[in-house]
């Protein structure tokens, strides 16, 4: 119950955080990617100050044995680049530039009531769910 209880307050603060940060905009984050155009630069704040965070918390979270409510850690267990990495994250890249969401804000602005974030998150299940056929059908 713990876990399910920080896992809520945990997305609070990072909705929270894509919101006064604007990431849940798309129009803010297709002016980030634009760097030949309109580009806005502001969201390298944002990403920056989650790099720091990460660099610093991590070094703590770490050291220990296991996590404080967890019976152990989830890290990757690949160093290396494939195929699958690779085409997934172009996937990725290019569903975001072409709509202005990725998965996190996407999921923020359904608070929005907007169609348009609803719209994405069906898309993205319909995509895991593609997914999960294909890793089926390579296995």
């Amino acid at each position: 119950m713990k876990q399910h209880g920080l896992a809520f307050i945990t997305g609070a603060l990072f909705g929270t955080g894509l919101c006064v940060s604007r990431m849940a905009d798309p129009g803010k984050v297709l002016d980030f990617l634009d760097v030949t155009g309109n580009w806005d630069p502001s969201l390298v704040l944002v990403m920056g100050g989650a790099l720091a965070v990460t660099l610093i918390a991590f070094r703590f979270v770490l050291r220990r044995e296991v996590p404080v409510i967890a019976a152990r850690f989830q890290l990757p267990v690949k160093t290396g680049l494939d195929l699958d990495l690779i085409a997934g994250a172009g996937l990725f890249g290019i569903g975001w530039g072409m709509i202005g969401y990725c998965p996190g804000p996407a999921i923020t602005a359904l608070g929005f009531g907007f169609i348009g974030p609803f719209l994405v998150v069906a898309g993205i299940i319909a995509g895991s769910l593609t997914c999960k056929l294909i890793l089926a059908a390579k296995a």
